[in-house]
């Protein structure tokens, strides 16, 4: 009886042996092989070559996408040095979360926003960002370790907005001194988009904007 070897037989007997087709190389051009684009028969030399198209191919794809990764995340980082020098170049304390905001909305399209404060030093009192926010919202706040963004749920700071009515998706930043773990304010940015911050979204950025806020805006503070 004819021993057959299985395909896992033969395929492990050419891996251990590299030379079986050197020595016989006139086997390349006869062996036949299926292509999975439009059942054409090919050689074995073919089919590798039509194998490493394709993975040239997918190795392309992937650099393209790397490319554009990139290509938005600087433009990202462009914005947010634009944004942060705006901070800089504001003329006095009481004017900074107004040039904040509103750099934030024209700089990065952010269709609405708004922050408060709840440790603000006397002279700044009376100010719209010192309105007062209740005890749970300034507990949610410092429930925050990262900015939260996700649907709004009809939250407190979603009613700080110009529009609170047409929020459907909500990202709360929240403000503090360094790694302190108290937080003195939070910043809120609405949009009637959904998906604008969606719940899972990369938040990296984010981080940066509440970082620089919260060391830009400690000159208000008690």
């Amino acid at each position: 009886m004819t021993y057959q070897p299985d395909s896992d037989s033969v395929a492990k007997f050419l891996e251990q042996t590299p030379e079986f087709f050197q020595e016989h190389a006139e086997l390349l051009g006869r062996v036949k092989l299926s292509s999975p684009l439009g059942g054409r028969t090919l050689s074995l030399q073919e089919r590798q070559m039509d194998v490493m198209r394709q993975k040239v191919k997918l190795m392309e794809m992937r650099l393209a996408d790397l490319m554009r990764l990139a290509e938005e995340n600087h433009a990202i980082s462009d914005k947010i040095q634009h944004w942060t020098r705006s901070l800089l170049l504001a003329r006095n304390d009481v004017d900074l979360p107004h040039v904040l905001v509103e750099g934030l909305k024209t700089t990065f399209s952010v269709p609405q926003a708004t922050l408060r404060i709840w440790t603000v030093a006397p002279d700044f009192s009376h100010t719209w960002f010192a309105a007062p926010v209740s005890e749970d919202a300034r507990l949610f706040a410092g429930s925050l370790h990262a900015p939260f963004c996700g649907r709004n749920d009809d939250y407190e700071a979603a009613s700080w907005l110009d529009e609170a009515s047409s929020v459907q998706s909500i990202a709360m930043l929240p403000l503090r001194v360094g790694a302190a773990p108290e937080v003195f304010g939070i910043l809120v940015l609405g949009s009637a988009d959904p998906l604008r911050f969606a719940s899972g979204m990369g938040t990296d950025f984010l981080t940066r904007i509440g970082e620089t806020s919260s060391a830009a805006l400690t000159c208000l503070l008690d």
